[in-house]
């Protein structure tokens, strides 16, 4: 008895199923289904639509933009040089992270006694953080190693001028003394 009963019940949720799938197909050539979106040809009929009407982007410049902003248009950006004229123009990213890695990565060959792979890492560190104090101050340390004092102070002033009263300003006003003192020029 139990047989027959789940029987029956599976037939009949079939016959259900079944039922809703034949009302979700077209009924006639015509167009689709009373629960079936339209086809994509139907709703892209202008050419470069985007599927997600909802989401448009207005590119459009804003009214009186031109008045607004004089010097902003197209016509008046290439009469700039340009990398055809010769003129080559870089970007690097600022990226602060790999400017920190950097420094680590320096900071690593200076305890090594690896001067120029130093040297390298915190160049490369300036490169994604110009104005990098920490770098400024281990690049005058290692110019310092390297028996370059006119660098190493350069470098030393260069942290000083961005923290004055940073952590390593003592360190950075007693080498600058000491190289000042070495190189014979006054500061």
């Amino acid at each position: 008895m139990r047989r027959v009963l789940f029987c029956l019940i599976l037939l009949v949720g079939c016959c259900a199923w079944s039922v809703a799938q034949v009302e979700t197909l077209p009924s006639s050539g015509k167009g689709p289904g009373p629960t079936q979106p339209p086809p994509r040809s139907d709703r892209d009929k202008e050419a470069g639509e985007s599927s997600s009407r909802d989401t448009r982007i207005d590119i459009s410049p804003p009214k009186n933009d031109s008045k607004d902003h004089p010097g902003s248009t197209a016509e008046e950006e290439s009469a700039e040089p340009s990398a055809a004229d010769g003129d080559v123009q870089e970007f690097h990213p600022w990226d602060p992270h790999r400017a920190i890695k950097d420094i680590e990565v320096g900071d690593y060959y200076l305890k090594r006694k690896n001067y120029r792979g130093a040297l390298d890492r915190y160049k490369d560190a300036l490169i994604y953080k110009n104005n990098d104090a920490m770098a400024n101050f281990r690049l005058g340390q290692t110019y310092e190693k390297l028996k370059q004092p006119d660098e190493a102070v350069a470098h030393y002033q260069e942290y000083l001028k961005i923290l004055p009263h940073g952590p390593m300003s003592e360190e950075a006003e007693k080498g600058i003394d000491r190289l000042k003192g070495k190189t014979g020029s006054k500061p």
